[in-house]
């Protein structure tokens, strides 16, 4: 399984940022690290290895880009409204710096976007806000609300970034074409969140596979679980 190491300087962020790279083919996959986790999180826990098998295919590449939540939303010693405006430039790094340089590696010119735990907010806040770059959006034991994050304090930055209360006005016609599975546990800490997102699609109409999972824990073993199942599919 080829894997490659990436650092640059981003200008969206003035910052360097790091990605492990897994694959040499194949559809391109952002996948996001948990809660302040690294870009190489998802290697340590095995969620690489789960899919090892699509990477050897060549059917996927796996990038794994760093995530700067110390700097945005876990950072405590800033005003919410640089913690908001922090987030909001890791956006554009995702997206300028990132998935508009590898979606061209596919004959339908998208992504897809994953992510476990808070690393599922960046997959489905981004899917949702740039539909038209992403064909599949897997979700493990996310979170979709940032309002917590905020203390108390409401901007339209946070309004565009916090998927419960923007999705309902999206109507962007991409969000009907993609492939979104929620995936959950009866005992997912995580389990109303995805209810909750699951009902906001389903007024709309958009088609979308809530799994819910029994008696698992939100951690790492169920999400191993689901990455791969997710991943099939993907039409390669």
């Amino acid at each position: 399984m080829k894997e490659a190491y990436f650092k640059w300087y981003s200008p969206n962020l003035s910052k360097e940022i790091e990605m492990l790279v897994f694959g040499h083919a194949g559809q391109p996959l952002l996948l996001f690290p948990t809660s302040m986790g690294s870009f190489h999180e998802n290697k340590d826990m095995g969620l690489i290895e789960s899919a090892r098998w699509y990477i050897e295919q060549g059917l996927i590449t796996i990038y794994c880009p760093d995530s700067i939540d110390k700097d945005s939303f876990y950072n405590k010693h800033i005003h919410p409204t640089h913690r908001i405006a922090n987030h909001v430039g890791y956006d554009k790094m995702i997206c300028h710096e990132i998935v508009e340089k590898v979606k061209k590696n596919t004959p339908s010119n998208k992504v897809v976007l994953a992510g476990c735990s808070f690393g599922a907010y960046h997959a489905a806040n981004f899917a949702f806000k740039h539909p038209g770059y992403v064909n599949h959006l897997f979700c493990m034991g996310g979170v979709f609300n940032i309002k917590t994050f905020m203390d108390s304090f409401y901007n339209n930055d946070i309004f565009y970034n916090n998927p419960e209360d923007y999705l309902q006005g999206l109507n962007d016609y991409e969000l009907w074409n993609m492939d979104i599975a929620l995936g959950t546990s009866n005992w997912d800490i995580c389990f109303d969140a995805n209810l909750k997102l699951s009902k906001i699609l389903k007024e709309k109409n958009i088609p979308h596979w809530l799994d819910i999972k029994q008696n698992r824990e939100h951690d790492w073993p169920v999400w191993k679980e689901m990455f791969p199942h997710y991943l099939s599919r993907i039409k390669f």
